[in-house]
């Protein structure tokens, strides 16, 4: 069964531009402004019954566009969103299962040229849903061109594309570069390319740190207590981290130091104008993402100018080399570590999500009241051995982002609603009961006729009051610190020598959260904004009595071949270079901040990483090519990093111009 859907309107300024359909049974619109698209109206529980929404798509022009369908339930209801982006010159289908409304699940998996389909907003019931829009998001600096077929209703599972259509011709060249755009800088042939990476490799043994660096990076002319590694400390004025040598240290560090630019090409073969031999010389080159199947081309640029068995090699020579050239003192989170560890540079680790061997009770929850938590918190920490005794290890990560923070539900509240029988739904039903000891009282407070049997197992669809809603963020809070408290417990007996640097929370945290994070050594976030939200995050610091680190930010452009900037976005990458250089000194400023780390050293695929994000925000490209009015600006900061540090200097503070964002 299926049910087309067709807009009852348009909104904002959308048209109709004058263009045959390249796609059969599509249409294309024009949109001009965030917020232009389609409405739809229907009546209520159309959508009932129906298992995915689907409809193919095709989008114009060399800059990525995000959409967004909005399901909601009357004119002042609950919304549901679903954004997604798109390839250029690619089509793509969408195949959106409609459980996602009970958003138990953050991230679909990308699918050929729909790109990281996210679900966010409000859990909404299909029954109640009358309305559905369908528009853009996001774009970049010119209006955005799609074509688009009627959004269905189905029973069963749309089929996957198969052959893309590609309008203009291979998205990739043989070097992994877009091959539907030009702009300066742009690689021209192998021999250019092979010709810069041996060149790099010759170089890479006089690259050096600045002069004010002692080995691990720290500030030379201030010493501390030396203990043989990284630990915190909180002078008269701020809080820093000390080094292994006992020099004042600060973390200007960068993520991703591998070979980080794997293109996923599931079904998008065709798009590629070459794919080298999986089983010869190339074979490096090829990966796997879960099921996905990968081709890096900075891999295969590399093994072209050093052969298959000396590639890895050089790769991390002049990887490092870049690193000290730059003066970057810290290698970041999801890089190759153990080429760091080799070469005695300072690098954080992240630890493996071994945990979700439990059931999961909300998203990536999992259910920590569970019987067999402690043990398995024991076996995630043992993952420590292998770096325990290392100086050059200044800690670790137990988690990044965890997809229930992005959630508007708190934990529990998801959990009563998803998850019918677990282990934290009875201690939740224990933890209300000792708070109200009847189940009157509770009828009273939540304003719903419960028990505590209700509460403890069972389908649950009724709507909640304030008073519920608060009582499930406080029983949010307990599980916070049953999770944090216990993995950090074990991770400290695997290893007592290394900081616990916390979870990167997307972005400032709730308060419900916040409590369970004073198992930290660190505080950690991730924060893409223009600076630090200076406010709240001293406050966060005050409460915790913790320092913070910030494990991600960046700033991209649309001038050098990718189709997005990333989440910050500036004109050039001279911008980008004063963009570094105010958010950097103005971090480093704070008394609170021991280190931020900037995200990524190469730029993503132009075809798009695993999940589809396509960014221009590395300080490399695909084929080993610095920005180096980028490179000279970070390189000007890190100079003068423990001057700013210390308040001798005053923080970079021309910014450039900061443009709206561009990314999945």
């Amino acid at each position: 069964m299926e049910h087309p859907f067709f807009p009852t309107r348009f909104t904002g300024s959308l048209i109709l531009p004058e263009r045959d359909p390249l796609l059969p049974g599509t249409v294309w619109f024009e949109a001009r402004a965030e917020n232009d698209g389609l409405f739809y109206a229907f009546p209520p529980g159309a959508l009932a019954g129906f298992r995915y929404l689907t409809a193919d798509l095709l989008l114009d022009g060399t800059e990525l566009a995000v959409f967004v369908l909005s399901l909601q339930e009357g004119e002042d209801g609950p919304v549901f969103r679903h954004s997604f982006g798109l390839l250029n010159q690619c089509s793509a289908r969408m195949r959106l299962p409609l459980e996602a409304v009970n958003q138990n699940r953050w991230r679909y998996e990308r699918e050929g040229a729909w790109l990281k389909p996210l679900c966010w907003g409000d859990r909404v019931d299909l029954a109640r849903v009358d309305r559905m829009s369908f528009g853009v998001m996001r774009l970049g600096t010119a209006p955005v061109q799609f074509s688009l077929s009627p959004i269905t209703a189905v029973t069963a599972e749309p089929t996957p594309l198969g052959q893309p259509f590609l309008p203009k011709g291979p998205l990739l060249d043989e070097l992994g570069q877009s091959a539907q755009r030009e702009w300066a800088g742009k690689s021209r042939s192998v021999e250019e390319v092979t010709a810069r990476l041996r060149a790099q490799a010759a170089a890479a043994p006089a690259r050096r740190l600045p002069e004010s660096f002692d080995r691990w990076g720290g500030w030379d002319a201030r010493r501390s207590r030396a203990t043989g590694y990284f630990r915190v400390e909180r002078d008269a004025s701020r809080w820093w981290l000390v080094d292994p040598d006992g020099a004042l240290f600060w973390s200007a560090g960068i993520d991703c130091v591998g070979v980080d630019t794997a293109a996923s090409y599931a079904g998008l073969e065709s798009a590629l104008s070459w794919l080298p031999d999986a089983n010869g010389e190339f074979a490096d080159a090829h990966g796997r993402r879960g099921e996905g199947k990968t081709i890096n081309y900075l891999a295969a640029n590399f093994i072209r100018a050093f052969g298959p068995a000396e590639w890895k090699e050089r790769w991390g020579e002049i990887a490092l080399a870049e690193l000290r050239r730059v003066g970057f003192n810290t290698v970041g989170n999801w890089s190759d570590w153990q080429v760091a560890s080799r070469g005695g540079v300072p690098y954080v680790r992240p630890l493996a999500a071994t945990y979700e061997r439990l059931p999961a009770v909300y998203r990536d929850f999992p259910d920590v009241f569970h019987p067999d938590f402690p043990a398995l918190a024991e076996e995630y920490a043992a993952q420590l051995a292998p770096t325990r005794e290392d100086p050059a290890l200044i800690g670790y990560f137990l988690m990044n982002e965890p997809t229930w923070g992005f959630a508007a539900q708190t934990p529990a509240e998801g959990m009563l609603f998803n998850t019918p029988d677990c282990h934290s739904r009875r201690a939740l039903a224990a933890h209300l009961q000792e708070k109200y000891a009847s189940a009157g009282r509770l009828t009273a407070a939540w304003g719903l006729p419960v028990t505590f049997e209700q509460i403890a197992a069972g389908e649950w669809s009724a709507p909640l009051s304030p008073t519920a809603r608060a009582d499930l963020a406080g029983f949010s809070a307990v599980m916070v610190e049953r999770f944090f408290g216990g993995l950090s417990a074990a991770c400290r007996r695997a290893d007592p020598n290394h900081l616990n640097l916390g979870i990167r929370y997307y972005t400032v945290p709730p308060a419900w959260a916040l409590e369970g994070m004073r198992h930290f050594d660190v505080f950690s976030m991730n924060c893409y904004r223009r600076r630090l939200p200076a406010e709240e995050m001293q406050q966060i610091s005050q409460m915790l009595d913790r320092p913070i680190m910030i494990g991600e930010w960046h700033f991209g452009a649309l001038d050098a071949g990718l189709p997005a900037s990333g989440i910050g976005r500036v004109r050039d990458q001279a911008a980008r270079g004063q963009a570094y250089r105010v958010y950097l000194e103005d971090a480093a400023a704070k008394p609170w901040c021991v280190g931020v780390h900037y995200f990524i050293l190469y730029d993503q695929s132009a075809l798009g990483r695993f999940d589809g994000e396509n960014y221009n925000i590395g300080f490399l490209d695909v084929c080993n090519r610095p920005y180096e009015e980028l490179c000279r600006a970070a390189r000007a900061s890190h100079e003068r990093l423990y001057e700013v540090a210390s308040g001798s200097q005053p923080p970079f503070a021309d910014e450039p111009e900061y443009l709206p964002m561009l990314f999945l």
